[in-house]
């Protein structure tokens, strides 16, 4: 094999395919016509591999454009894995590690194309093992290779991979320890490893020698590649074939090892064995880390030094706490103490003696062990069991550094991950903004690790994980920051003027405004036990007077707390020719832009040129007049700081500030989440014990459903509409009548899960393999009761459930309202929201004392979830919706904190004259009414005494006792004489009356329950007061977004603020962090959350959260929702599995992606579902579009891509379908890119929006903004003709096509979507109607009665492009202007 390139393998051109180089004549697309990309493969010849494929490849440097084309062409899945077995030639495996390892960066799926057969799968990953460690094959071989080994290791949830991996992180890689006396002292510090040890070799010893080679090979593996990585560390330079690529490896092999760390089931073994390499040590000592010209090596053995110390003990996975962590190292210094004592008392005696705080200072033991000779120095590592010899092979010494460092990398004190994350400062300044490891991300390819943690599978403890999401969202956060700075500097292009040598600024952004020196106003002195000032407050002049009206307003709207930038900027050189004439790609931000300073600070007011406020309410003005000031809260810590190098004789750093730049508000949160998972990782947040292993990713994925305390009762009111629908609901089940119930009774139901003969308990693979079968059969009790009457008036009538509920929904409401985890999968239109809301209805009820709160991504889905929620028999003085989204509620109250206090001021006043409406018809003289107080005590003295006096009555009557008897006896009848009708009709029975009689009481006992609860806002005065109460006591479901509830978070946990449930829609597109902070809003009781129910309703299979920094999520994972862990855990999920959203034929074009995913019969009963689409052949059809006037996409800015040709022709459809009376509203036009949706506005503006006969739609909006909502009809435009770009996401596409009712119709250019392997199966369900010309049917107006399916008898006009449409649209309006014409005359 010749030997590999000695440049980047992936540095080259990282643009995706054009349809050009997948199509055309290229090299690569001409062997896929040849070999695999024809109706029948041509026979497979091995020789292909290297001349037609890898020599190819190895000219073109690996570069990552060639690997995307080959991985386009779907060479993995047509060619190399169909022709793969034990025979494989090493080229055969290096071209599917190629692509598995391009395929995991594009974020594409990956074994389930090597899942079959299993055992060619074993093959290959062997061979990549054994290629590993051949040190014949290159070394930019041997990078890919590790690459796919790391990937691996990542994929721990796929069977295939675990079992591969599992054997090569065992018990047995302890057999490649320094010494049989370490093994034995960790053997017996943890009893339980003794007997994995034992079994472990037993199975060698029982092995024949085939399986004694194989396990020798598999705990010896991981030992070999750490000797041969440490090695490379120290070869000398000049016998390597590229200095570049032993740098990559290296860093690759770190990466390899960090993962390992950071997950426990590899951890647990792996981490000892690392220690006693002393790889840390190793690495520290190496040239390669001292001449790191990037750093990313440093930064990396950091990450790896951070998990190999972490504070959690391996072997039983218990974090350990401060306390724990700072008495374990005492032991260790302890111990070293002694060793110095007994054995080397002379020359460490005063080691032996010193304080534990000293000695664990790096330079303190550095100075102590300095009087030690070399080989006292070797003794006393012996002593310590560290070890001082590696085998021959190793390149380096052990020397007096090493073994001094060895020492300290044991003994010295570290920083906790608490006090690391406390040391890091959530507002950027311009050294942490422009850090090299932020700025790394900006040129990730995938050829090289990031030094960042990553989101896996798994977590070592809550602590780790929120650690990680601290420094990932750290990470995000200023990478949005930084990309807002870049294009307000790049707009207001910063120049230096001669030969003042100031700067001056020749653009504008609305972003960004030049200002003089800030003025410092306040500098409050610091507070106990701190240096920096507890406050500093900064003024700084704004000249608004030359910016639009629009740019103004957003200017004098900055709220309280809004982060803006102070930045100081010196400008470029206009004679800088290398800068000027495009060099500027080689220099940074802050050399580009000459950043000298920049300050983040915190908005505290807006004032007007006079010093009053800007903003709505008494005592403030609603426009400055064009000059304003702001008052700022600057950073303390870096006050402190420039503060002290103006003292130390620095400039000051606020002379130098000229920009200040704002961000819009809701990218502009970052400050208070970072604060919250910050503080978040200062305590240790106590998980429920039922939820903490399963989060964390270990033990039971079961563990955390159907939980013990299940009640064995639940009342289940409105869930079930009849006796037949709860017989539906439960077919595996036996319905058993109880408590003198019938078949055929009318609900409520209350359901009872009978015992039955005890099971004997199962392994978790037996109870996986089960699955629900131990359910079948069982009995099930139903019982049923009477609803009390609660009142005459409408008004008391309870709102009911009117949906049918399927048996999948009845299920998911079932573990919902049961404690524990409950994980929903909601395919498009299934009704998941349906069921939330019939889980929180029912935990309300049977559960008083409860409360719950609901979180969702946007305020859209949380508004849909809270207006079913207020559609049911809900109190509404027990519902509270929190954040600015109120405001969308489409309902008559407001639940706001402050609509929420004023509406119970409101009833208030209604019901204390209620009140005296009811002493003055109890003849009760006094002023009753006057407030709460008097009102509970008018209760307790006259109603209690007046329904006595009534029930005796009735009981001295006996049987004798009349409907005519309750009303005459009925003590509150003239209260209730304003009811609609009487409230005693004739000819009633005894028993109805006296219900009628109970009905009116339990009226009025409500009344004064709502009176006891408005009684605290009577006698608290303020609004803030009111509303704290509000939410911290009588609200029983809150609301809130996701973002508002990390925003909020410490504020409402210093309320107090509880809860026991919480329900989270869209939860598959929220952050693993920003589902974390909903789950610690309250304090611990009894040192633990006190949650009772976890549900969590999404689909994975549609988006996952939307982040702006492309490589934490192609490396880090931050895209990673904790719905999709779960499922990737096998955590028990309930899919719902009948849509009634679409039509059949249009659900069938994403149906395929669901288990089971069928239609309910509502789609064959409503008329809209069984009627064609007015004008149109087909109820959906793709419409492939051709170039338009020469030109198919453009880019006229980065990721701003357009298509004129499908903006005209997706408006013309709508134009077509205004003139056939389809109301707008019922139409919304789609497309996956913003600068598609601006053209189509731009295209409707100039075309429909100032005309009668057309409008504008309901929305023209991207894909991702749409999903959860729902339109009759859609138009989607695809937009991409040269690349399919991140649309090759099937989740994406799954989004776009469920979004329609009853008609879809689609614009795309055919050969580039066909093409993708991933959307295959989507376009070929999407293709079944139609040659790809649109095709109407003439003379029809919406809505026809044509039926669906059914040919049309008018005339068909096929469309042969967008000019084609445009004329007959155009001809259309014409005829329709001139007959309204007529008609008007």
């Amino acid at each position: 094999m010749s030997k590999a390139p000695t440049r980047n393998t992936l540095d080259t051109d990282d643009g995706r395919p054009t349809m050009q180089e997948l199509h055309g004549d290229g090299h690569f697309a001409q062997a896929a016509r040849r070999w695999w990309l024809r109706e029948k493969p041509a026979k497979f010849n091995p020789e292909v591999l290297k001349t037609d494929f890898y020599d190819v490849l190895e000219k073109e440097n690996f570069g990552l454009k060639a690997l995307l084309i080959l991985e386009n062409l779907q060479i993995l899945e047509k060619f190399l894995w169909p022709n793969f077995s034990d025979e494989a030639s090493n080229i055969h495996i290096i071209l599917i590690s190629l692509m598995i390892n391009v395929k995991r960066r594009e974020g594409m799926p990956i074994w389930e194309h090597l899942a079959s057969p299993p055992a060619n799968f074993s093959i290959l990953f062997r061979r990549v093992l054994s290629m590993c460690i051949d040190q014949t094959l290159p070394l930019s071989v041997r990078i890919h290779l590790l690459s796919f080994v790391v990937i691996a290791f990542q994929s721990l949830d796929s069977i295939l991979v675990r079992k591969e991996c599992a054997s090569l992180v065992s018990i047995a890689v302890w057999n490649h320890l320094s010494s049989e006396e370490v093994r034995n002292t960790q053997l017996e510090k943890y009893p339980q490893t003794r007997k994995a040890w034992r079994a472990a070799g037993k199975r060698f010893e029982a092995g024949d020698d085939a399986t004694k080679t194989r396990l020798r090979f598999e705990r010896s593996w991981l030992y070999q590649m750490a000797l041969d990585f440490l090695t490379l560390l120290y070869k000398p330079l000049n016998q390597q074939d590229d200095p570049r690529e032993v740098v990559m490896y290296c860093e690759r092999f770190v990466e390899l090892l960090t993962d390992l760390e950071s997950q426990l089931p590899t951890r647990r073994y792996v981490n000892f064995l690392l220690k006693d390499l002393h790889v840390l040590t190793v690495i520290k000592l190496s040239p390669l880390y001292v001449k790191s010209e990037d750093g990313l090596l440093r930064d990396l053995h950091g990450l790896l030094e951070h998990f190999v110390h972490f504070s959690i003990d391996d072997i039983t996975g218990l974090q350990l706490s401060r306390e724990e962590v700072r008495q374990l190292h005492n032991a260790q210094l302890a111990r070293l103490q002694r060793i110095a004592f007994k054995y080397f008392k002379e020359k460490l005696l005063i080691l032996a003696l010193a304080n534990f705080g000293n000695l664990g200072q790096r330079d303190e033991l550095v100075g102590h062990l300095a009087d030690l000779a070399d080989e006292e120095l070797i003794e006393l590592c012996k002593k310590l069991g560290l070890r001082t010899s590696y085998p021959k092979s190793v390149g380096f010494s052990v020397d007096r550094e090493f073994l001094t460092e060895a020492i300290i990398c044991v003994h010295e004190r570290r920083q906790t991950f608490q006090e690391q994350t406390k040391s890091m400062t959530v507002l950027p300044n311009e050294s942490t903004l422009f850090d090299e490891s932020f700025i790394r991300d900006n040129n990730y390819d995938g050829s090289r690790p990031l030094a960042i943690p990553k989101l896996n599978l798994q977590y070592l403890t809550v602590g780790d994980f929120l650690w990680r999401s601290f420094l990932l969202y750290r990470h995000e956060a200023f990478y949005g920051i930084r990309q807002n700075i870049e294009d307000s500097l790049k707009k207001l292009a910063p120049k230096i003027t001669y030969p003042s040598m100031e700067t001056s600024f020749h653009g504008f952004s609305k972003m960004a405004l030049t200002i003089t020196r800030p003025s410092i106003l306040e500098v409050l002195p610091p507070k106990v036990g701190e240096e920096k000032p507890a406050a500093v407050r900064a003024e700084v002049s704004l000249d608004l007077s030359r910016l639009s009206p629009e740019v103004r307003k957003e200017w004098e709207s900055l709220r309280s707390d809004d982060v803006v930038f102070l930045l100081g900027v010196k400008g470029t050189d206009e004679s800088d020719k290398m800068i000027t004439n495009g060099g500027s790609e080689k220099f940074s931000l802050v050399e580009k832009y000459g950043i000298r300073c920049l300050r983040a600070a915190e908005v505290v007011s807006v004032l007007d040129a006079q010093g009053r406020h800007l903003g709505t309410g008494e005592g403030r003005v609603r426009s400055s007049g064009g000059q304003c000031r702001l008052h700022l809260k600057l950073d303390t810590d870096m006050y402190q700081i420039d503060s002290d190098h103006v003292k130390s004789g620095k400039p000051d750093t606020y002379e130098s500030v000229n920009v200040i730049i704002r961000r819009k508000g809701r990218e502009n949160n970052f400050k208070p989440v970072l604060e919250s998972i910050q503080e978040l990782t200062q305590t240790d947040v106590p998980m429920p014990i039922w939820l903490q292993e399963v989060f964390l990713g270990y033990g039971d994925p079961a563990g955390a459903t159907n939980l013990p305390n299940c009640p064995r009762k639940v009342d289940f009111r409105d869930t079930f509409l009849d006796w037949q629908h709860l017989l539906e609901s439960f077919p595996d089940l036996t319905i058993q009548p109880e408590d003198d119930t019938v078949e055929g009774s009318t609900p409520p139901y209350v359901l009872a899960q009978k015992s039955t003969t005890p099971e004997p308990k199962l392994t978790k693979k037996r109870r996986r393999d089960q699955g629900d079968s131990s359910q079948a059969n069982k009995p099930l009790g139903v019982s049923t009761y009477k609803v009390p009457n609660m009142g005459p008036y409408p008004i008391d009538q309870p709102k009911m459930n009117m949906t049918r509920f399927t048996p999948t929904q009845i299920k998911a409401i079932q573990s919902g309202t049961n404690p524990g985890l409950t994980v929903i999968v909601g395919p498009p239109g299934t009704g998941k929201t349906d069921v939330a809301t019939q889980i929180i209805s029912n935990i309300y009820h049977n559960y008083p004392n409860q409360r719950t709160l609901l979180i969702a991504h946007s305020n859209q889905a949380l508004n849909q979830l809270f207006e079913k929620i207020t559609a049911l028999d809900i109190d509404e003085r027990h519902l509270l919706r929190l954040g600015h989204g109120e405001e969308g509620l489409n309902t008559a109250s407001s639940y706001s904190k402050q609509g929420r206090v004023e509406s119970f001021m409101d009833n208030r006043t209604r019901l204390l004259a209620e009140v005296d409406r009811l002493a003055a018809a109890l003849g009760a003289p006094g002023a009753h009414g006057d407030s709460c107080e008097t009102a509970d005590y008018f209760n307790q003295v006259y109603v209690p005494p007046a329904w006595s006096i009534f029930e005796e009555a009735l009981a001295n009557a006996g049987d004798e006792a009349t409907a005519e008897m309750v009303r005459d006896a009925y003590p509150f009848s003239h209260y209730f004489s304003n009811t609609s009708s009487p409230m005693f009709p004739d000819g009633i029975s005894f028993d109805k009356a006296l219900e009628i009689a109970q009905g009116g009481y339990r009226h009025i006992q409500k009344l004064f329950s709502e009176l006891e609860d408005i009684r605290p806002f009577e006698l608290l005065r303020t609004p803030r007061d009111r509303q704290n109460y509000l939410l911290k006591k009588e609200a029983r479901i809150i609301a809130m977004t996701s973002t508002h509830a990390a925003i909020k978070r410490q504020d409402i946990t210093k309320l107090g603020f509880h809860y026991d449930n919480i329900v989270m829609e869209e939860a598959a597109q929220i952050t693993e962090i920003e589902t974390f902070i909903p789950l610690a809003l309250q304090k611990p009781i009894n040192s633990e959350l006190p949650l009772q129910r976890v549900v969590l309703c999404g689909d994975h299979l549609q988006n996952s959260p939307i982040l702006q920094n492309l490589p934490l999520k192609q490396y880090a994972n931050l895209d990673q929702s904790l719905f999709a862990r779960l499922v990737r855990l096998g955590v028990p999920q309930i899919n719902l599995d009948q849509q009634g959203r679409a039509r059949s034929s249009i659900a069938n074009l994403y149906a395929w992606r669901y288990k089971n995913l069928t239609n309910l019969s509502i789609l064959q009963q409503s008329p809209e579902f069984q009627t064609a689409n007015a004008g149109f052949a087909h109820e959906y059809q793709f419409i492939d579009v051709p170039d338009y006037k020469g030109s198919g996409e453009i880019e006229p800015t980065k990721h701003f891509v357009q298509n004129l040709g499908e903006a005209e022709y997706a408006v013309a459809i709508y134009m077509y379908m205004r003139l056939l009376d389809y109301p707008a509203d019922k139409i919304s036009i789609l497309t996956p890119y913003v600068g598609q949706r601006a053209l189509i506005r731009d295209v409707l503006v100039r075309r429909c929006r100032d005309s009668p006969l057309f409008g504008m739609p309901r929305i023209v909006t991207t894909v991702d903004k749409y999903q959860g909502e729902q339109n009759d009809y859609v138009i989607l435009s695809l937009v991409r003709t040269k690349r399919v770009g991140y649309l090759r996401d099937i989740r994406r596409m799954t989004v776009a096509f469920s979004r329609a009712r009853l008609g879809l119709y689609v614009l795309g250019r055919r050969e580039v979507f066909e093409s993708c392997f991933e959307l295959q199966e989507a376009f070929r369900r999407l293709q079944g109607t139609g040659e790809g010309k649109l095709e109407l049917v003439t003379g029809e107006m919406w809505p026809t009665e044509r039926a669906e399916g059914e040919k049309s008898e008018a005339a068909t006009a096929v469309m042969e492009g967008v000019e084609h449409l445009g004329r007959y649209v155009y001809e259309m309006t014409v005829t329709k202007m001139e007959s309204l014409k007529k008609g008007a005359q």
